[in-house]
């Protein structure tokens, strides 16, 4: 059946084509599997939430009718501003307005959130752009830069809240730097989500084509319930597909947890337990309430543009396993920098067993990519990310993020990367085990190798599936490097920034190649120190038990400066001048081009084909780096997908002629 809805129709009808409905909610109270809801074009702002699940064989597919024409957002408009002091302007709202959620009362906070806890999940936007939260009225009548922000010019509109309790009512201020609000684009946050089910299980829907904006999640940490402008909510088998999904106050989609009373920030509320042991705890608890292959995941999220949100484009933890992310673009993500912690990225997902990253474009987040715990049989390949680095004239946050392209935290593997354009100054953050790196471009630097995470023993799992096979702390090493181009980019000398977390100071690594790991041992040295030929002293081996993993590396070039493995295998050096050594992103009219020298440095050099039998298998879970459905990799095609010759040149083109390719269309 097709379910009608028209925002602009006459009056409200019963769904039909005559006679539509005006709210998608009214259709999402009937659509059934099978039904196909058709959306015409218009502003809808309200709070969908889908009732009935699909099936696999019967989906229910939300579709906007003239692609991102229809626009579900969380914001209202007000039109009621007066003058209050020079250009700061102020409007009353009924606190009716915003029922049991006040966003205005509502701190960002939570476990893991390291910044000041002065900011709140409202929001002013002024013509589509979100204004920045002033702690004072003082400071919003200012309108000063705010140093931290990576878009300083837009930091001078500023807002500021208060409540009235005479007249149970939110005052809002508004510093709209000499603009007319009223006769300006401005709204203000009112719905916590946009489309997101209230209950679990509502599996088996597709949302195809939405603008989807403006509301006022929630800090999103892994042990607390995770909410998004838009998200499947602890169900199986959502499309995302062909969205514009932007300005959500914490998480664009969510994949993640669903909410459990007795384990929703409480190290926050109760100190007692440490965060870390609670995320332990939302594992097992996760599988007592159905964390299952046949009840949770398998999502595909495509083709959207994700951007402007302030904790991440996607955010997950167990509830996006055996997912498919693929060509979407997410950009500009943690910009305004009023939000500091541990769950900030373009993509942040805990668990992404079986998840593939494909094809994606991320660009100017804090970070790009973030598999934080149980990144085993994920996937990143023939992704394009740059710029996922602080502006030099940005202050740093305190509590703020680290930034790099790609951070792999606290799993066993198998992690798999290959194929990816990384550009930033900081290409991988290497606090794992597990991984293999395979014909790669790499601008930036390795770092954070072996560090920080002795003490967090973490779940790996029964091979394709959710059940936890054990816990092991991280003895790093078990990684694997084949037929990657290593580029120094970027100035190597060290940089200090502070640290994640604290008040401390780190020394971040910014020379590029696989020399951090020149004191771990190759498997000979490693597999040396067992004597298989006669019984085994269990107290004698436990130093082996707990040492270092060993490490693979082959193949790779390492130009500019780059520094390899001091036992590298049928490795080339060449071009140790970073100035003789080109790689630059240049954006075109039709999208992102590679303007390199890089192939006129190889001079013929080629590695040999890597395939899963070479990589071997992941140490903890004993898991082969493969498919998701336990299919065997030849890595015999390109970031392109093009064929890759018997003759294996590195890096990520299967032809030096093809890195004049267009990348990334826009």
């Amino acid at each position: 059946m097709k379910i009608y809805v028209d925002v602009n129709a006459a009056r409200n009808g019963n769904g039909t084509e005559q006679t539509p409905f005006r709210k998608i909610n009214d259709a999402a109270k009937i659509a059934q599997p099978g039904d196909e809801v058709l959306v015409f074009p218009g502003t809808y702002r309200e709070y969908v939430d889908p009732i009935y699940a699909g099936r696999e064989d019967a989906r229910i597919t939300y579709r906007s009718v003239k692609p991102l024409g229809a626009v579900i957002t969380g914001a209202e408009e007000i039109k009621t501003w007066t003058p209050y002091q020079d250009n700061t302007w102020v409007c009353r709202v009924a606190n009716s307005v915003f029922g049991s959620y006040n966003p205005y009362t509502t701190a960002v906070y939570g476990d893991w959130y390291f910044a000041k806890a002065d900011k709140h999940t409202g929001c002013v936007y002024l013509n589509g752009r979100a204004m920045y939260e002033a702690v004072t009225l003082d400071e919003c009548l200012r309108g000063e830069v705010y140093p931290c922000s990576w878009v300083p010019e837009d930091s001078v509109y500023k807002w500021y809240a208060e409540q009235d309790s005479k007249t149970d009512e939110t005052i809002i201020y508004a510093n709209f730097q000499g603009k007319d609000p009223n006769a300006e684009n401005v709204e203000i946050n009112v719905r916590r989500e946009c489309f997101f089910p209230s209950k679990t299980g509502v599996s088996y829907i597709t949302v195809s084509g939405f603008t989807i904006c403006k509301a006022a999640t929630t800090w999103a940490p892994p042990a607390a319930f995770q909410d998004g402008m838009i998200g499947p909510h602890w169900s199986k088998g959502w499309i995302i597909e062909d969205c514009d999904i932007s300005n959500s106050k914490c998480a664009g989609i969510s994949v993640g947890k669903y909410l459990d009373p007795d384990n929703d920030h409480y190290f926050t509320y109760k100190y007692v337990k440490s965060p870390t042991q609670m995320e332990r705890d939302a594992v097992c608890r996760g599988q007592y309430h159905g964390w299952l292959k046949e009840k949770v995941g398998s999502h595909i999220i495509r083709r959207n543009n994700i951007h402007h949100c302030e904790q991440g484009g996607i955010i997950g933890r167990m509830g996006g396993v055996f997912s498919v992310i693929e060509d979407n673009h997410i950009h500009h993500i943690n910009n305004m920098m009023e939000q500091g912690g541990a769950e900030i990225a373009g993509i942040k997902m805990h668990a992404a067993i079986d998840v593939l990253y494909q094809r994606n474009h991320i660009h100017h987040c804090t970070m790009g990519i973030w598999c934080d715990w149980e990144a085993q049989g994920t996937r990143i390949t023939q992704n394009l990310l740059h710029d996922n680095q602080r502006p030099s004239f940005a202050k740093n946050l305190k509590g703020g993020m680290m930034s790099q392209d790609l951070f792999v935290e606290v799993g066993h593997g198998p992690t798999l990367i290959d194929n990816n354009i990384l550009l930033s100054d900081a290409a991988l953050r290497f606090a794992t085990q597990g991984v293999a790196m395979v014909h790669n471009l790499i601008c930036g630097s390795l770092t954070c190798v072996g560090e920080g995470t002795g003490w967090r023993y973490t779940p790996y799992h029964i091979p394709h599936r959710t059940e936890v096979m054990g816990f092991m702390t991280i003895l790093h090493g078990d990684d694997r490097f084949y037929n990657n181009i290593f580029v120094q980019k970027w100035p190597k000398e060290d940089v200090i920034t502070p640290h994640d977390s604290d008040d401390g100071y780190d020394t971040e690594n910014r020379l590029a190649g696989t020399w951090t790991f020149d004191e771990y041992p190759t498997y000979e040295e490693w597999i040396s120190q067992f004597d298989f030929t006669k019984p085994v002293d269990m107290v004698k081996l436990e130093p082996v038990h707990f040492g270092h993993l060993p490490v693979w590396s082959e193949g790779n070039v390492y130009l500019g400066g780059a520094k390899a493995w001091k036992k590298e295998r049928n490795g080339l050096t060449a071009a140790e001048n970073r100035e003789d050594v080109k790689v630059e992103l240049v954006e075109k009219e039709d999208g992102y081009h590679l303007e390199t020298n890089i192939y006129e440095f190889l001079k013929g050099f080629t590695g040999r084909m890597i395939n899963t039998e070479v990589l071997g298998n992941a140490f903890e879970p004993e898991q082969p780096f493969e498919n998701a459905d336990g299919t065997p990799i030849r890595f015999d095609e390109d970031y392109f997908g093009n064929h890759r010759s018997v003759a294996t040149v590195p890096g990520p083109f299967a032809e030096a002629e093809d890195a004049e390719k267009m990348l990334y269309v826009k």
